[in-house]
């Protein structure tokens, strides 16, 4: 299993979230993979003075490139299902079975990943 955080989820570390934060040191220790992508961070990232929180999570996050194959499956899923967030349907795009999303925006994380037909894939609200 792996973990894979939305914007959401690092306002929810940023924001001190106690709930989360537990979640969050729990899969550390238990040696979960803790992925997002770079256009996440990038909607999140922006008072670095005053983002603590968010930065010291950072080192534990592996922060995939959105590369071009990403976008590509991204805008496809897209188009499929009506939906405009390049930056859900990326996040929607990396999952594999067993994965389990963690998200502020679990309708459309819900539509993208069942249009994508990929089973076992987890998706909660922060």
């Amino acid at each position: 299993m792996r973990i894979i955080l939305d914007a959401g989820a690092l306002i929810a570390l940023e924001r001190n979230d106690r709930s989360f934060w537990l979640r969050f040191i729990r899969a550390r220790q238990e040696g979960t993979k803790l992925l997002t992508h770079a256009g996440i961070l990038g909607q999140v990232w922006r008072r670095p003075d005053r983002q603590v929180s968010l930065a010291r999570a950072l080192p534990s996050i592996v922060v995939q490139s959105l590369t071009p194959e990403l976008a590509r499956q991204a805008g496809r899923l897209l188009a499929a299902t009506g939906t405009a967030d390049v930056h859900d349907s990326a996040l929607a795009s990396m999952c594999r079975p067993g994965d389990v999303i963690f998200t502020s925006d679990q309708d459309d994380l819900e539509l993208l990943v069942a249009y994508r037909g990929v089973a076992g894939i987890g998706i909660l609200r922060v």
